[in-house]
């Protein structure tokens, strides 16, 4: 089995050798939520290998001293400053959906790389979360983005955002060189779109099943979003931004 990776919320640091630092002498306890993985799920012994991540940057080599009923003890060893960061920063900004789709989505724009993700509210959209279930939510796409990071390889974790309305959102998005997008049938072709030159970072917009409504779009557009058309076929929702940030990596990115 190659080495597992998972995410603790320790305070580490490094040396110039590049060898873990902790003030427990490089030697500490996993939380419970790792212990359990670890111990119960994965069922590792004293002396196996794993790799640790604090979400910071770098990662750490670790072999457990000690497995127990209630915890699980590792020792750090080296550490690597390999972060896995795209050189395009992206940010979704992603009209909230029903069921698991959301979900769906988080996940797979982490695997994709993004730096950053906010859940929107829009005319259409399907959903409506009264502050303590918004909260609620945005515990639960946190870990949803730690267990991304965790299997994809990202050392440092992704934003999210508190909720906001598409109007509220698209206000807050400066200019420089970064280009805006929203995703809408019949408009530029991607193709054409990303033979431009390379941006530092780029934003983009996804609406919920029905689309963004015509005022909406205006409004984007008055705030320097572009229209885009990834086809002649109208995709879902949460089949949307797979195919955009995928385009985003390889057209700009490191796919």
């Amino acid at each position: 089995m190659k080495n597992p990776r998972i995410y603790q919320p320790i305070a580490l640091h490094f040396d110039e050798t590049h060898e873990a630092k902790t003030e427990s002498n490089n030697i500490f306890s996993l939380d419970e939520s790792g212990s359990h993985h670890i111990g119960k799920v994965l069922r590792m012994q004293t002396g196996d290998s794993l790799r640790i991540f604090n979400g910071q940057g770098g990662e750490y080599q670790a072999c457990i001293t000690e497995v127990s009923k209630k915890k699980v003890c590792i020792a750090l060893t080296t550490f690597s400053p390999n972060n896995n960061l795209s050189p395009l920063d992206i940010h979704l900004a992603q009209v909230m959906s029903r069921g698991d789709r959301m979900d769906y989505v988080i996940q797979k724009a982490v695997e994709l790389g993004v730096r950053s993700i906010t859940p929107l509210t829009s005319a259409r959209c399907e959903v409506r979360l009264n502050p303590q279930r918004q909260a609620k939510r945005l515990l639960q796409w946190q870990q949803q983005i730690i267990s991304a990071c965790e299997q994809c390889g990202l050392n440092i974790i992704p934003i999210i955002n508190n909720c906001q309305s598409i109007e509220d959102f698209c206000g807050t998005i400066d200019a420089g060189n970064e280009k805006k997008i929203i995703l809408h049938p019949g408009k530029h072709l991607a193709e054409e779109y990303f033979s431009q030159t390379t941006p530092e970072k780029v934003t983009v917009l996804i609406g919920p099943e029905g689309g963004f409504n015509d005022e909406e779009i205006f409004f984007a557009q008055q705030q320097g979003f572009d229209c885009l058309t990834l086809g002649p076929r109208v995709l879902r929702t949460e089949t949307a931004p797979v195919a955009m940030l995928t385009l985003l990596q390889h057209y700009w990115g490191d796919l």
